[in-house]
C-alpha cells in the first residue's frame, strides 16, 4: 500500500497522478503476517478451545426468529468443538477436502461453516433453489467428497464419496453434541495447520459467458474483509442483535454472520420456508434488533404502504442493503470475486451522498481504466473499475482461462463495471459493461438463458435482457424471433425455461420480434431491445 502522505496522492480523492491508482484514505487495517498459519475460524475465535469471555457466554449467539430457539455463545463454542471432532473422527474429513452445502438459512449453517474451516475443509454452499443440472455443474467444479443438505434438498445431490448428511436429522444433532465414545473434543482432535493462502470457500457466480463459475476465496481473503469491519466499527456497551434475511450461501450473508458473531453480537435468522416481510418486522420488535441486512427488493417493500405501522422498530440502528443494484442509489459496492464489498459508507454524512456507493475500504486499491485505450483515468471520468488488495479472490476453480480474463499478472481484478470517482473519493456506478443482471438480488446471466432458448426447435433467434422493475430490480425478458410458420406463444416460452432453471432465472416477459439488433461481432444490443420494450409498454398506457 502506498503511504497516504505521498505528495502525488490527492488527499481528497486518493488518486495518485503518477500511477493513476486510487488509494483508500481509510486508516490502514493491520493484518496478521501472511506466513502465520491461521484459519478464518481461529482468527475470529481465538478462544474457541478455552472458555468464552463471561460477558458473552450466556448471551445468544444464534436466534431462530421463526421458532424462537436460541443457542448461547458457550453452547455455540461447544457445538463447534464437538462437530469439528466428529467431522474428523466420524466422517473422516481432512484438510483439502471440499464439502458442498445445499440448505436454506438455519442455526446449523454457521456452526458447520466454522467447524469445516477450522479443519482446512473447503466450504462450498449453493442456492437451495438450484436445479439438478446446475448442481451437477457446481459439483463438477468444486469436486466435493461430502454434502450437507436438508431432507428437502438432498434428492438433488448425486452420490459422493462420503455421502450426504442431513442437517435436519438427529444424526447431525449428535455430531454437534455427542462426539464418538472415547473422543475427547480437544485431545482427540488432530491439530490441523491451515495456511492463510489455502482456499476457504468456493462460492458460485454466473460468468458473463453463461457458465457457472466457482469463486475461490482464501482464509486470507476472509480475514482481510473481517479485519476491515473490526477496524471501522466502534466497540459497544449495549448488546447488538443482527437480523440476517439474506442467504448464507451468498458472500453477503456469509460475511455478515462471520463478522457479527466474532464481535460477540447475536445473529437472528429467518428460517421459514417463505420470506415473510411481517415476520421480519415482528422479529425486529421481539428481539430488539439493532442491525438488519436486507436484499434490495425487501428494502423497497419495507418502505411501501403502511407496512411499518404497528411495529416498534426503535431498536434499529443500521439497515444494510446489498446483493443487487437499488434503483436510485446504493450505499456499498461489492462482488463475490472480492469477498463482498470493497466500497462502503461510514457514518451518516457519507450515507447522504446521493447516488454514491461509498469510499474505497481499507487496504484496497482501485483504477478506473478506459475500456478502449487501457489508460488509467482521473476523477470524474468513467471507465472500467479495476480492484486490487488482500480481498481479491484466488481465481475461478478449474477455469484458468476465465481467471486470466478477469485477473491480470499484477493482481488487478477487472470488474467489467463502468464507474467513476468524484473529487471526494466517492465511487459512482454507471452500468455493467458485462451483461449480468440481478433479479431479487440473484445473478442472472442472459447468455445462459439464450443458450437454453436457442435449443427450442421453434426459436430462430433470441436475446435475453433485463427489464427494469421497481420491486425486483430487473426481470429476465426474452426477445424471440420465431421460425417461419411457428405459432409458439409467451406461456410456452416461459414454461420451456421454467422447467430447466432455478425460479429466479425464469423468463418473466416475452416479446416477439422480426430480428435481434446486433453489433458487428454478433454482440446483442440489449439496450435497444429494452428501449423497444419500454416504448411498447408506454404506448399501451
Amino acid at each position: 500500500m502506498a503511504n497516504h502522505h505521498n505528495s502525488t496522492i490527492d488527499p481528497n480523492s486518493g488518486f495518485c497522478s503518477q500511477t493513476k491508482i486510487y488509494h483508500s484514505l481509510r486508516p490502514i487495517t493491520p493484518l496478521p503476517p501472511l506466513t502465520t498459519p491461521l484459519s478464518i475460524t481461529d482468527y475470529l475465535f481465538p478462544h474457541l478451545n478455552s472458555s468464552p469471555p463471561p460477558t458473552t457466554a450466556a448471551a445468544a449467539a444464534l436466534i431462530d426468529a421463526t421458532t424462537r430457539r436460541r443457542i448461547s455463545f458457550s453452547d455455540f463454542a461447544r457445538r463447534i468443538q464437538s462437530l469439528t471432532s466428529s467431522l474428523q473422527n466420524r466422517l473422516h474429513l481432512s484438510k483439502g477436502d471440499t464439502a458442498f452445502i445445499l440448505s436454506p438459512n438455519s442455526l446449523h449453517f454457521p456452526i458447520l461453516h466454522f467447524s469445516l474451516l477450522s479443519l482446512g475443509v473447503v466450504v462450498s454452499p449453493s442456492n437451495p433453489a438450484s436445479t439438478k443440472p446446475e448442481i451437477s455443474r457446481q459439483i463438477h467444479l468444486s469436486k466435493p467428497v461430502i454434502a450437507f443438505a436438508t431432507s428437502e434438498t438432498a434428492a438433488k445431490i448425486p452420490s459422493l464419496r462420503y455421502g450426504t448428511v442431513l442437517l435436519d436429522s438427529p444424526e447431525f444433532e449428535s455430531l454437534m453434541t455427542r462426539p464418538k465414545t472415547g473422543d475427547n473434543n480437544n485431545n482427540n482432535k488432530q491439530r490441523v495447520t491451515v495456511n492463510q493462502s489455502d482456499t476457504a470457500t468456493i462460492l458460485y457466480s454466473s460468468g458473463t459467458t453463461g457458465r457457472i463459475k466457482g469463486v475461490e476465496l482464501t482464509h486470507r481473503n476472509w480475514i482481510s474483509v473481517v479485519a476491515g469491519v473490526f477496524a471501522s466499527r466502534e466497540l459497544r456497551s449495549s448488546p447488538a442483535v443482527a437480523l440476517c434475511t439474506v442467504p448464507f450461501f451468498h458472500v453477503y450473508g456469509m460475511g455478515l454472520f462471520m463478522r457479527e458473531l466474532a464481535m460477540g453480537h447475536s445473529v437472528a435468522v429467518c428460517t421459514g420456508p417463505r420470506f415473510d416481510l411481517t415476520a421480519v418486522m415482528r422479529a425486529i420488535e421481539e428481539f430488539r434488533v439493532t442491525h438488519v441486512a436486507l436484499a434490495p427488493p425487501v428494502a423497497v417493500a419495507m418502505t411501501k404502504g403502511n407496512l411499518m405501522d404497528g411495529y416498534d422498530l426503535r431498536s434499529l440502528e443500521v439497515v444494510a442493503c446489498g446483493g443487487a443494484p437499488l434503483q436510485r442509489s446504493v450505499l456499498a459496492y461489492g462482488l463475490t470475486e472480492v469477498t463482498g464489498r470493497v466500497f462502503g459508507t461510514v457514518g451518516v454524512k457519507e450515507c447522504g451522498v446521493v447516488g454514491a456507493t461509498g469510499k474505497l475500504l481499507s487496504n484496497s486499491e482501485a483504477k478506473v481504466v478506459d475500456p478502449d485505450t487501457g489508460i488509467g483515468l482521473p476523477p470524474m471520468m468513467p471507465g472500467e473499475l479495476w480492484l486490487r488488495g488482500p480481498s481479491v479472490m484466488k481465481g475461478y476453480v478449474g477455469d484458468a482461462a476465465a481467471t486470466t480474463e478477469i485477473l491480470d499478472s499484477d493482481g488487478w481484478l477487472r470488474t467489467g463495471d463502468l464507474c467513476y470517482f468524484d473529487n471526494e473519493g466517492f465511487l459512482f456506478f454507471v452500468e455493467r459493461i458485462k451483461e449480468l443482471f440481478k433479479y431479487k438480488g440473484y445473478q442472472v446471466a442472459p447468455a445462459e438463458l439464450e443458450y437454453l432458448l436457442h435449443s427450442h426447435p421453434e426459436v430462430a433467434d433470441v436475446a435475453v435482457a433485463p427489464y427494469p422493475d421497481e420491486e425486483v430490480g430487473q426481470l429476465p425478458m426474452a426477445f424471440i424471433v420465431r421460425h417461419n410458420g411457428s405459432t409458439i406463444d409467451e406461456p410456452q416460452i416461459m414454461d420451456f425455461v421454467a422447467k430447466q432453471v432455478a425460479p429466479y432465472k425464469r423468463i418473466r416477459r416475452v416479446m416477439f420480434v422480426d430480428m435481434i439488433p446486433k453489433k458487428a461481432p454478433g454482440k446483442v444490443l440489449r439496450k435497444e431491445l429494452i428501449k423497444l420494450a419500454l416504448s411498447k409498454a408506454t404506448a399501451k398506457l
